[in-house]
């Protein structure tokens, strides 16, 4: 798409500029909102849940077979539209051009970062491309993970100006964290957790909150017990368990769905 007019103040000039930039986005909100900015409009929208649902093949071609079946099933989706909607945007990672800028926005909870992880492993490819990560802009430790959603267009632009280059160790990094993610290793996930690097934050609670889910008692996963939790003390109404687990639990992301579904199971054993 055409850059907007520029007014020749160097501000603007900096989103005119020649080099290609593709921006990968954390859902179709965010190309929502980014629509009403001054940023170029080549999106890539990451419409996934890889926090949920099968993840184990050895090869792309079964992945996105399972992932098809999953979100059938889960979400009542038909795999032909999974195809269409979700694996059409991610094949275009594949024709970007060389030297091109590719800038992840996505926020920093669970979520949106194993499906940040997951991008990053299919870029580790192609290693001519110059790789950013944009952060939401928070001002306020409750907004914690609220992430892009509470944005207007000056705060997404300022978030474009202060993105953070991927280092060929940063990507590397993502790399590994998606293959110990997909493998269910929590011990590798741990260590790599450990990792120092500019283009994650919170990467140490995030891979916790994680591997809290799978107690190795076998008792209920830290998401679930809390759910439990509200339900027993607060309220049964879906609304009020929803938003409860929202300001406790928002290092998740969970959408309204993985919760209800771990709602349904509790209302169900009750």
């Amino acid at each position: 798409q055409q850059a907007l007019p520029v007014s020749g103040n160097a501000k603007t000039d900096i989103i005119d500029k020649k080099m290609t930039t593709y921006h990968i986005l954390n859902g179709d909100c965010l190309a929502d909102q980014l629509r009403q900015t001054r940023i170029n409009q080549d999106f890539i929208v990451c419409r996934e849940c890889l926090i949920d649902g099968n993840l184990y093949t050895d090869n792309i071609a079964d992945f996105w077979k399972i992932r098809a079946k999953f979100i059938a099933d889960t979400y009542n989706v038909s795999t032909e539209e999974y195809f269409i909607k979700t694996v059409s945007e991610f094949e275009k990672l594949k024709n970007l051009l060389d030297n091109s800028e590719v800038c992840l926005w996505f926020e920093n909870d669970l979520f949106c970062q194993t499906n940040m992880w997951f991008v990053i492993s299919i870029l580790a490819n192609y290693p001519k491309l110059k790789v950013f990560r944009v952060f939401p802009t928070i001002e306020n430790n409750a907004d914690t993970w609220k992430g892009f959603g509470i944005a207007n267009a000056e705060k997404l632009e300022q978030a474009y100006y202060l993105k953070i280059q991927f280092t060929v160790d940063d990507i590397k990094l993502g790399k590994n964290l998606w293959t110990a993610y997909q493998n269910g290793d929590l011990d590798k996930l741990n260590r790599l957790a450990k990792s120092q690097s500019n283009c994650f934050e919170y990467l140490e609670e995030v891979c916790q909150a994680h591997i809290d889910r799978f107690p190795l008692d076998k008792s209920l996963g830290r998401p679930e017990k809390v759910v439990k939790e509200i339900i027993d003390n607060n309220s049964t109404d879906f609304q009020i368990v929803f938003s409860e687990f929202i300001d406790r639990e928002g290092i998740y992301g969970f959408g309204d769905l993985q919760i209800k579904s771990m709602y349904d199971r509790q209302m169900h054993s009750h």
